[in-house]
């Protein structure tokens, strides 16, 4: 009896000890993890609670020190940091979704049938939109004209936009809403005219005047954008967005959405370079909340290769005496620069052409002088002289796209020539100068997926694996640089570092799950990779099941 009240007392003494664990609303164990994170190399579990990380570590001790709600076995499946692309058009990608999809036309004549059956399927419309046509992919090079949508559409304005955003074709009626004709005189861009007759093809700031006559997207129309964009960009894993380019309203939109609970896309929002705008925000200031952050300023140096708009040192070398155009000014970029370091935003600047390049990382370095951790982004960097990478550093970033070079290289060369293409999308050059490259997709100007991204960035190479042995390989980068260039560098540049962008305690439990690991299945197999599961504040937001 001594022996039995001796063991219960034990019993009793050793069961009060016991700590008692903590609690979680989310457990993951057994993951292939990923954290991007040094200190946790080596992590297969984390805990989160509130929304955000509270442990990352191993699986056995998570399961002994939680108790969880909920808890997922990841069973080996691959776990990221919650994607972030550091240069795209979140709402643009919405707005998108609902004009005619010209994506992928391989003909002038693929465009016309493809705009005939919006128009067929939209009888009640107003006027008729378009994106995505490129004249590159056709076997006639040539920018079309007008005279079909003319034939077709005489009473409905047509705009179709080139799938870089940097040029129109408008028909006939479009034109006389716009006011635009032979002798109209535009700074910052093109009417392109044969025979001295107007085309149809605008590039750059001649298509504002369009946009200005063109009926503007409906409060419900934009919701619905916005909501459309999330859904799809959440089943590519991406959780946050540095959407390059809003007016205050689409913004204050987002806000509103996502003060609500329905629009749960963290949006790094640049304010569109309008007078309103600036205005307004300078005098304001930043905007902060965990979904929104406004802060910065994006601003068009000049505009696309592609359509011979990039500002170029030198004549296009497939075009005698054409050189692009400055979009915006000389000097309105130098007196931008320096408003906006006043008042302490951060500026991100368009610069594609080498002209275009050296205006803009020359303000930057004079506005940036007496400016501590700045942080301001090239935003393409796209054809850098070999002289000027010297500019990039730790206060001046560059943002890229590298499903650019893979796009543009059967062409690029051709545009500059063989020794500026030297100078061309050098993402590892722009790394060793800067320490950080932020990489992005710029949809819809490309596609959405960010293993594309990855792929372009590794492997540098189309989607058909093209060419055998990569593009100019020597400005690949590794999987790791890319990965980090996908989620902590981008946190970083949005002065985001501390709440997103890996795996760590204390920050937003943003992460998604993926059947194969992409830091080591074999690199052609990239672009196919799919999201199982995209998680936001630590709530499933998407799921391919």
């Amino acid at each position: 009896m001594r022996l039995l009240l001796t063991f219960f007392f034990v019993s009793i003494v050793f069961s009060s000890c016991e700590t008692p664990k903590e609690s979680a609303d989310l457990l993951v164990i057994n993951a292939n993890l990923h954290t991007v994170d040094d200190a946790t190399n080596g992590a297969d579990a984390f805990a989160v609670k509130d929304g955000k990380f509270i442990a990352v570590g191993n699986t056995a001790y998570l399961q002994e020190k939680f108790s969880a709600t909920e808890t997922v076995d990841a069973s080996g499946k691959t776990i990221l940091p919650g994607l972030i692309d550091g240069h795209c058009h979140f709402y643009g990608l919405g707005q998108n979704l609902q004009v005619a999809n010209l994506v992928g036309t391989t003909s002038w004549d693929a465009v016309v049938e493809k705009v005939s059956a919006f128009a067929k399927a939209n009888p009640n419309a107003t006027a008729i939109r378009g994106r995505g046509w490129d004249q590159n992919d056709w076997e006639v090079k040539e920018f079309p004209t007008k005279d079909k949508l003319d034939e077709l559409f005489p009473e409905i304005p047509v705009a179709l936009e080139r799938v870089d955003g940097h040029a129109y074709l408008v028909n006939q009626k479009g034109l006389d809403l716009a006011g635009i004709t032979a002798e109209t005189k535009v700074e910052g861009g093109e009417i392109v005219k044969v025979n001295g007759k107007v085309t149809g093809v605008l590039i750059d700031n001649p298509q504002s005047l369009v946009d200005a006559v063109l009926p503007q997207m409906s409060r419900e129309g934009a919701v619905n954008a916005l909501m459309q964009a999330q859904e799809l960009c959440f089943s590519f894993g991406l959780t946050t967005v540095n959407d390059a380019g809003l007016n205050r309203e689409t913004i204050e939109l987002i806000d509103s959405l996502q003060t609500a609970g329905d629009l749960n896309m963290r949006v790094y929002a640049m304010v569109s370079n309008t007078e309103e705008n600036l205005e307004h925000y300078l005098k304001t200031g930043k905007v902060k909340t965990d979904y929104l952050n406004v802060r910065s300023v994006k601003v068009y140096g000049d505009g696309a290769l592609g359509s011979r708009g990039a500002a170029l040192r030198e004549p296009y070398s497939d075009k005698d005496g054409h050189f692009g155009a400055m979009v915006t000014p000389v000097s309105k970029i130098q007196e931008l620069s320096k408003r906006i370091a006043n008042a302490g935003f951060q500026m991100n600047t368009h610069a594609i052409g080498d002209s275009a390049n050296i205006v803009v990382l020359r303000a930057y370095e004079e506005a940036l002088k007496n400016v501590e951790d700045p942080r301001w982004k090239v935003e393409h960097a796209q054809i850098v002289s070999l002289e000027d990478f010297d500019y990039f550093n730790d206060k001046i970033l560059p943002s890229v796209q590298p499903t650019h070079a893979t796009s543009d290289m059967n062409w690029a060369e051709d545009r500059v020539g063989a020794e500026r293409i030297k100078g061309a999308y050098a993402f590892k050059d722009l790394l060793n100068k800067s320490g950080r490259v932020i990489l992005g997709t710029d949809f819809p100007v490309e596609q959405v997926s960010p293993f594309y991204t990855f792929y372009a960035a590794v492997a540098r190479k189309d989607l058909k694996q093209y060419p055998e042995g990569g593009y100019q390989m020597e400005n690949a980068l590794s999987r790791e640089e890319t990965l980090k260039g996908m989620t902590i560098w981008p946190a970083y540049s949005n002065f985001e570092e501390a709440e997103k962008g890996s795996i760590t305690t204390g920050k937003f439990a943003d992460f998604i799950i993926m059947d194969e690991d992409i830091m080591s299945v074999d690199e052609d197999k990239i672009p196919n990779l799919t999201v199982g599961a995209t998680y936001v504040n630590g709530e499933k937001v998407f799921s391919k099941s």
